[in-house]
Parts: C-alpha cells; sequence; structure tokens
C-alpha cells in the first residue's frame, strides 16, 4: 500500500472550495483597508539573514528559516561555529521587518506619510498546534512618517471596521503603551535593566493569573521589594468606575506618578476611535498590563481578542526605532496586523451570486474545435467558462459544479453549432 503523502509539517494544501473562501476572505480585508486610504505593496519572501536576525524581531529571530549560502564547501561545513555562518538569506518571519527595509529603499519615491497594506504569507519554525502553523498568512497595514497618535487612531478605526465587514461579533481590542509599562516597573522599584525581563513574565498574567506571575518572578531571583510592591498592586481593590478609556479610567489602573502626558495621548485615541464608531459599539479597552512580545515597540500597543478564542486575533503598536536601524534616521512608524489564519477559520464570507459561471457539458464525439469556439464565444462575453465530459453519473458532476460556485450548465452535442443552440439550466440546489 502507497504511503501517505503530505505537505511539510505545520503547512496545509487548500482545496478549491477553501482557497476560494480565503480569496473572499481576503477580498473583504484588502477592500476594507483601501477604503480607509492604504496602499498595497509587495515584499520578497526572503530578506538578507543579517536584517532578520538584527535584535528587532524578539523570539521570532529563533524560529526563522535559514536558507544556506550556495557552494558551500565540507571545510566551511565543518568549520563553521554558528548554523548562521552558513546562510545569507532567510525567510520572512513577519511583515513588519521586509516594510522597514522596504521603506528604507524606496523613501525619494513615497509620500511623506505612507500608508500600505501588506497581505502575504510568513514563516516561522513553530512547533505546529491548533491555530499556529510554518506557513501562514499575515494581513498588515502600516504608517510610516507620522509622529503624533492620529496613525494610531487610522489604524484602529480601520481594524475596526474590518472585523465589522467580515461579521465578527464580540472582539476587542486591548491597548496600552510600552511606555506606561516602563514608567510603572520603574515606579514599582524594577532597575530599567531589568524590564524587559520582567515584562516577559508579566505578558503571561492572562495564563497565570496575579500568583501565577508573582511567583515565577520571586522563581527568577528578582528583588523582593519590586516583586512585593507589585503583588499588592496586582491584589489591590478594584479602582472606582470611570468612563470607559477615560484619562481617569487609564490613570486609576495604573501605579500613581505614572507618565500623565503618555495618559492623556491614550485617552485622546480612545476619545477618537469611540467617536469615529459611532453607533457602532464600543470595541476597545485599556489593558495595563499588556506587553507584547515584539522587542522593537517604542509605544502605543494593540490587541485583538475574542470571547471564544484563548489567543489573539492580531495586535501590532508603534516601533519608531526600526527603520532607523536601516535608513541611519529615524522614522515614525505604528502597525496592526491581523492574524488571517486565526480569523478566516471564525467568519463565513458567502459567494457574491455570480450568473456568469457557466459549464458546458459535452458528449464523447463532440469535435474539440466546437467546444474551444463555443467557449471562447462565451468567455468575449463575459462569461466564466468550464468544459467538463458527460460522465455516467450526470447528478454527482452536477453537485460538484454547484459547490464550485457554477450558476448554470448546457449540454453541447455533436450538432451544437453556436451558443444560440445550447439550453442552459440553472444549477440548483
Amino acid at each position: 500500500m502507497a504511503s501517505t503523502v503530505n505537505p511539510p509539517r505545520g503547512m496545509r494544501d487548500f482545496l478549491p472550495n477553501e482557497k476560494a473562501q480565503r480569496e473572499r476572505v481576503l477580498g473583504v480585508i484588502r477592500a476594507s483597508y483601501r477604503a480607509h486610504g492604504f496602499d498595497e505593496i509587495e515584499t520578497p519572501v526572503m530578506e538578507d539573514s543579517s536584517r532578520l536576525h538584527a535584535g528587532l524581531g524578539g523570539d521570532n529571530e529563533k524560529l526563522a528559516f535559514a536558507v544556506m549560502k550556495r557552494g558551500l564547501t565540507p571545510e566551511k561545513l565543518q568549520t563553521a561555529s554558528d548554523a548562521l555562518e552558513l546562510a545569507d538569506l532567510g525567510m520572512r518571519f513577519d511583515l513588519t521587518v521586509p516594510l522597514a527595509r522596504f521603506y528604507a529603499t524606496h523613501r525619494a519615491e513615497l509620500p511623506k506619510v505612507f500608508r500600505s497594506i501588506q497581505m502575504a504569507p510568513v514563516w516561522r519554525a513553530e512547533r505546529p498546534q491548533k491555530g499556529r502553523y510554518r506557513q501562514f498568512v499575515q494581513c498588515d497595514i502600516d504608517i510610516m512618517g507620522e509622529a503624533g497618535p492620529s496613525a494610531e487612531i487610522e489604524l484602529i478605526t480601520a481594524t475596526a471596521a474590518t472585523l465589522d465587514a467580515l461579521g465578527v461579533q464580540g472582539c476587542t481590542i486591548r491597548v496600552n503603551d510600552r511606555r506606561l509599562l516602563t514608567s510603572s516597573l520603574s515606579i514599582l522599584g524594577f532597575p530599567a535593566k531589568e524590564h524587559e525581563a520582567v515584562l516577559i513574565t508579566v505578558d503571561k498574567l492572562d495564563k497565570l493569573g496575579s500568583d501565577g506571575v508573582i511567583a515565577e518572578l520571586r522563581e527568577r531571583a528578582f528583588p523582593d521589594e519590586p516583586v512585593a510592591a507589585l503583588a499588592e498592586f496586582l491584589t489591590r481593590p478594584a479602582p472606582e468606575s470611570t468612563p470607559r478609556f477615560s484619562a481617569d479610567a487609564i490613570r486609576a489602573a495604573l501605579p500613581a506618578g505614572v507618565t500623565e502626558d503618555v495618559i492623556l495621548e491614550l485617552a485622546a485615541i480612545g476619545h477618537a476611535v469611540e467617536a469615529g464608531r459611532g453607533d457602532s459599539g464600543s470595541l476597545i479597552e485599556f489593558d495595563p498590563w499588556l506587553v507584547r512580545g515584539m522587542g522593537y515597540y517604542t509605544g502605543a500597543i494593540f490587541e485583538v481578542a475574542h470571547p471564544s478564542l484563548g489567543y489573539s486575533l492580531g495586535g501590532g503598536g508603534r516601533y519608531d526605532g526600526m527603520i532607523g536601524r536601516f535608513l541611519g534616521s529615524d522614522v515614525p512608524a505604528v502597525g496592526f496586523s491581523l492574524g488571517f489564519e486565526r480569523l478566516v477559520d471564525l467568519v463565513k464570507v458567502g459567494a457574491a451570486h455570480d450568473d456568469d459561471q457557466l459549464a458546458l457539458i459535452y458528449d464523447a464525439d463532440v469535435d474539440a474545435a466546437v467546444l474551444v469556439r463555443l467557449q471562447a464565444a462565451l468567455i468575449r462575453d463575459g462569461k466564466r467558462v468550464r468544459l467538463e465530459a458527460r460522465p455516467k453519473k450526470l447528478p454527482q458532476l452536477l453537485d460538484q459544479l454547484r459547490d464550485a460556485g457554477f450558476t448554470s450548465f448546457a449540454t453541447v452535442r455533436a450538432d451544437s453549432t453556436s451558443v444560440d443552440s445550447l439550453e442552459f439550466k440553472p444549477l440548483t440546489g
């Protein structure tokens, strides 16, 4: 018996109906992004290895697939002290690092404030599991060249509108700012050099709870005094109710004395987004311990949560320092990414009704030249046309055509000479 032939672990094939559904969902996302003024670009699937391992991608850098140099000799293979010495390229693990390189390359050709769309696959050497693959599609929008909070407002608004367009109900966009996180840790007594290490554990608050986070911090031998201060803060009585996402609500959720101008900036973002949604309902909330693990975030950060899922549907934030690593001068930048693979499992975008998808089912004695001529005439008339040989079990074929989106069919016989001689019948359920 032949062995089962499957794609590589963590990668998938898609049947025609699955591919069609994915393209419909991508179409809704693309149309929503474009309606909000963003322009689509494309970057290569590979980047220089040194660029992908520049310390900007956090733990994702460890998951990057490396591409070996050409012409490696046995001697070079034996003397290499690190696997990356053997690679000059790598598969992109996200779309943000390639975008930063793209902007640095084409800055002179782009507008002062550039709004980009990228919808493309990325690759990570993940351990495959539900909702996590080694090849997956990300849908990113980014704004470069705008230092003010209007960029965050645009991104959150466009993302919220896209979720609405897809019919995803119950989502929340959680918002925080890396500057508030570091300010809070400093007030609690953690030295600046320990902030990133502490945040790795704080990022597990949803999974471990406050007791679990404090226990892990103690296991990792952080100083007792700031850990105790954090424990006391996390277990304090809930603050009094305040208007949603107001400056007072943000201030009440944080240790006293955090950076005031950042609080006011976040409150302004929340107010503008809520005002723009109008009757669409409230969607964003402030999360004082939202971390986002990517090392390149410098300001506001976001994450899309859904009540039925234990993982996020997307996220992003401000990364003002990244482009400067490639360009030599800093450029403000902020982005928001939707995790397409997780999103596509939540939504069903029905196929648009299309009367122009026709099937020609032909008898065995029909001249091939006649078939091609009939098909060409229908295509010139704006139809999508599939040729199918008449099988013994016609109902089974009709079911397959219906599932593939075809709406009507005609039988072509040996005496069929023109489109006018064909009788089209609907493919109804």
